[in-house]
C-alpha cells in the first residue's frame, strides 16, 4: 500500500488538469453516476472543531476513496483543515493508498472555484479579489492566476499585505487592498475564503455582473456571505442536497437565508458543465458559487495523484509495523 506525504501529493497533483477532472466528477454526481453522501462528523465543542468523514465513488475513471478531515478554525500554528485520503481498489475493496489530504483539499476547492469562474464570470472579467489570507486564499490565487490581476484583502490588513507580497514574490501579479470594501467594489470576481461567522461583504458593494465564489466553512453564526447577496444572485452549488442540508454537510449562509424567508433554487455546477443547465443568464447578473465541499472532488484529485504516481513509479511503502 502506498503512503504519500504532503510533498508527494503536491509533486504529483496536476493543477492544470484538476478543474476539468473536478468538473467531470461533479457532472457525474449531478446525473447520478457518481456517489457521495453528505459528510458526517463529530464535534469538539470547546474548540469549534470537528472530524468529518467523506466517502465517494466515481465510475469513470473508477475511483473509491474516503477522506477524513478535521476543521479547527482556531488553529494559528498549522492549517485549519487537515486531512487524510484513503484510496481503495474498486474491484475488490482492497486498500491502495493513504495520502495526505491537506494540500489536496485546498487544491480541489480552488479548482472547483476556477471551474465555476470559467462558467459564470463575464468573459471580460479581469480583477480577481481574494478575501482571506490562509491556505484557501493561496490556492485560489494560484488557481485563478490567469484570470487577470489579483487583489488580496483581509480583516487583518497586515496579513493581506504579507500574502500579497508572498504571491508577488512567486511571480503572480498581486497587490494588497486597503480594505475589503475598497477591493470588492472594483472586483469582477470575488473569492471568499474565510472562516468568518459574520458576513465580510455586502451586496451593495458588488458591481453588476460580478461573480462570487464562497468557500469558507463554519457551522455557527451567519457565515462569510450576506443573505442579500444570496437572495439576489444566480446561485450555483456542487450538490443541492448537500448545500441545503443541516450542518455539518450544508452551508450556514444558505441556512441563514432560508431562516429569513428567502426561497432558494440553486443550480448544480455539474449540470452547467454538462450542458443541462445555463450558467450566467446576462451580463449584469450577479452570480454566486457557494461551495460546501463534496467528496467526488477529493476522489477526482486523488485519482490524478494515483495515476501520476503510477506513471512515475514513485511512492513509499509503509514501514514494517505501520
Amino acid at each position: 500500500m502506498l503512503v504519500l506525504s504532503h510533498e508527494d501529493v503536491r509533486a504529483h497533483l496536476n493543477l492544470d488538469r484538476l478543474p476539468d477532472a473536478v468538473g467531470e466528477a461533479l457532472a457525474g454526481l449531478s446525473d447520478g453516476r457518481a456517489q457521495a453522501p453528505e459528510r458526517v462528523a463529530v464535534g469538539v465543542p470547546s474548540l469549534s472543531g470537528l472530524l468529518a468523514a467523506m466517502p465517494a465513488y466515481l465510475p469513470s475513471p473508477e475511483t473509491l476513496v474516503a477522506k477524513l478531515v478535521t476543521i479547527f478554525p482556531a488553529n494559528s500554528d498549522r492549517p485549519t483543515h487537515q486531512a487524510l485520503v484513503c484510496c481503495f481498489e474498486p474491484a475488490t475493496g482492497s486498500p491502495l493508498a493513504v495520502m495526505d489530504g491537506s494540500y489536496l483539499t485546498a487544491a480541489r476547492t480552488a479548482a472547483a472555484s476556477a471551474l465555476a469562474t470559467r462558467w459564470l464570470a463575464r468573459p471580460d472579467a479581469q480583477v480577481v479579489v481574494i478575501v482571506g489570507t490562509g491556505a484557501q486564499a493561496r490556492s485560489h490565487a494560484l488557481a485563478l492566476r490567469d484570470r487577470g490581476s489579483l487583489v488580496v484583502a483581509g480583516r487583518d490588513p497586515r496579513k493581506a499585505e504579507a500574502l500579497a507580497a508572498e504571491l508577488a514574490g512567486s511571480g503572480l501579479a498581486a497587490r494588497a487592498a486597503g480594505s475589503i470594501e475598497d477591493a470588492v467594489r472594483v472586483a469582477d470576481v470575488v473569492c471568499l475564503t474565510t472562516h468568518a461567522e459574520r458576513p465580510v461583504i455586502r451586496r451593495d458593494w458588488l458591481k453588476p455582473g460580478t461573480h462570487v465564489n464562497s468557500v469558507g466553512y463554519n457551522t455557527t453564526g451567519e457565515g462569510e456571505l450576506d443573505a442579500a447577496t444570496v437572495a439576489s444572485a444566480r446561485l450555483v452549488v456542487e450538490s443541492r442536497r448537500a448545500a441545503l442540508a443541516p450542518p455539518p454537510a450544508g452551508s450556514v449562509e444558505l441556512r441563514t437565508a432560508q431562516e429569513r424567508g428567502i426561497s432558494l433554487e440553486p443550480v448544480e455546477l455539474g449540470d452547467i458543465v454538462s450542458g443541462r443547465a445555463q450558467g450566467r443568464q446576462n451580463e449584469r447578473q450577479v452570480t454566486l458559487y457557494k461551495s460546501v465541499g463534496v467528496a467526488v472532488e477529493d476522489a477526482a484529485a486523488a485519482r490524478l495523484v494515483l495515476d501520476a504516481v503510477a506513471a512515475s513509479s514513485h511512492g513509499r511503502e509503509p514501514a514494517t509495523g505501520d
